[in-house]
């Protein structure tokens, strides 16, 4: 009678499988990692962030914004958008505090709240275009 496989076992099995082959646990390696982990609250607190960050047209006006401050309606114009439209997305990264604004007299401008949003903005576009999969124009 030949030997079936459990289903863990075919899985594993697979050509494109990244498991373990061999389930061995190292307790020290274990102990060492844990306190690098992010705590669940941090991680809740990270994927929010990424959330509002997962929005094209919330990308886009970032990338309006990498460069230099500019006014609602010019941001409308640039990306094609409704003021009404670009205003919410702005909220949105304005409670996230990606964005920050200036009053001059009616208009209002924006731009990156401050050097880590860049970096942040900078660097995700240096990594897409390391792994050739991006064409984000960024001085």
């Amino acid at each position: 009678m030949a030997k079936q496989n459990r289903p863990e076992q075919q899985q594993s099995q697979a050509p494109d499988a990244l498991n373990c082959e061999v389930r061995l646990v190292d307790l020290n390696i274990v102990r060492k990692v844990q306190p690098e982990i992010l705590p669940m609250p941090e991680a809740q607190r990270m994927a929010e962030f990424f959330g509002v960050l997962a929005d094209p047209n919330r990308l886009r006006l970032l990338s309006a914004l990498a460069n230099q401050e500019l006014c609602v309606c010019d941001l409308a114009a640039g990306l094609k958008m409704g003021d009404s439209a670009v205003s919410h997305q702005l909220r949105i990264l304005r409670a996230m505090r990606l964005v920050k604004y200036r009053k001059e007299g009616r208009n209002v401008y924006y731009s990156l709240a401050d050097g880590h949003v860049i970096n942040l903005y900078r660097e995700v576009v240096d990594h897409l275009q390391e792994t050739g999969s991006s064409s984000m124009g960024v001085e």
